[in-house]
């Protein structure tokens, strides 16, 4: 254990509250819409490990940020899939098609959950069995190489962090999931449909995040790399960074710089800072 963080935890699902579970059902009977629209234009090719990152774009532009991590996920000893949220495909910018092995358009609703979906949908056609790291651009870095993680994950579902907030779960900004066929998919297809999405952030914390791991643990092995069993850390990436990065781990939640800055202890906020300029990360926009 890493003060309150335990290492390598193996998922062991919780219950969530009546409320909680009375709102799912709201949200699976009134608010899954159709899945946005996409369009693959440049289509994954077989191999063994993938990245599948995606990225908002609703400007069309990419930040500071993107260009730092852009290359690095190119250059990780993994093919890269990217599935970029923009208002239409033309608006994709031309770093990302230069960094791309693989690139999926995806109209802007629909939040990560929908970009995962349709990532990792297509590539258990185009590379079936294949071992895919999903993340997303909430996070800065990475600040490790991401190779050894796909070694070091001894579940089919692993998450970067896991969390007791509302229940046991993994956080879905990062994980890993092994030999990605469509029957795996199917398993966990009522967290990640192919064709219906959630369209409001609430309803994918609840419908989907919080619940990944428990439905997907009825069929595979589920764990995390790093779990918080303190019902006071609610998200380790933002009340424990600093533990994380000093034990590995390779990414900065960009909401511990940026809108949660004035909610974290000043400390906490200030080490996270000195950590990014000693990486010589832009300063977050």
């Amino acid at each position: 254990m890493m003060n309150d963080l335990i290492r390598d935890w193996t998922f062991v699902p919780s219950r969530a509250s009546c409320y909680f579970r009375r709102q799912r059902i709201k949200d699976l009977l009134f608010h899954l819409r159709p899945a946005p629209p996409t369009q693959i234009m440049r289509a994954a090719t077989p191999a063994t490990e993938w990245i599948l990152y995606f990225m908002f774009l609703p400007g069309g532009t990419l930040a500071p940020s993107h260009r730092f991590t852009l290359p690095r996920l190119a250059a990780s000893g993994m093919k890269l899939l990217i599935v970029c949220a923009t208002p239409q495909p033309s608006d994709i910018p031309a770093d990302v098609r230069d960094h791309a092995d693989a690139l999926i358009w995806k109209a802007l609703p629909g939040f990560d959950f929908s970009a995962y979906a349709a990532g990792l949908w297509h590539l258990a056609t185009a590379s079936p069995g294949a071992h895919v790291l999903v993340l997303n651009d909430s996070v800065l870095g990475p600040f490790t190489e991401l190779k050894p993680f796909m070694a070091r994950a001894r579940w089919d579902l692993t998450g970067f962090t896991a969390s007791r907030n509302d229940e046991n779960h993994i956080q879905s900004y990062a994980f890993i999931l092994r030999n990605v066929t469509r029957w795996r998919l199917l398993t966990i297809s009522t967290v990640l449909p192919k064709w219906l999405s959630f369209h409001r952030f609430g309803e994918i914390v609840r419908s989907q995040e919080t619940r990944f791991a428990r439905v997907a643990a009825h069929h595979m092995s589920v764990g995390a790399f790093w779990f918080a069993p303190d019902d006071a850390n609610k998200d380790p990436t933002l009340f424990t960074p600093g533990e994380l990065l000093d034990d590995g781990y390779p990414f900065i939640k960009r909401s511990a710089v940026g809108k949660f800055r004035h909610v974290l202890p000043p400390a906490i906020v200030s080490d996270l800072e000195e950590r990014l300029t000693a990486y010589s990360h832009p300063a977050i926009e």
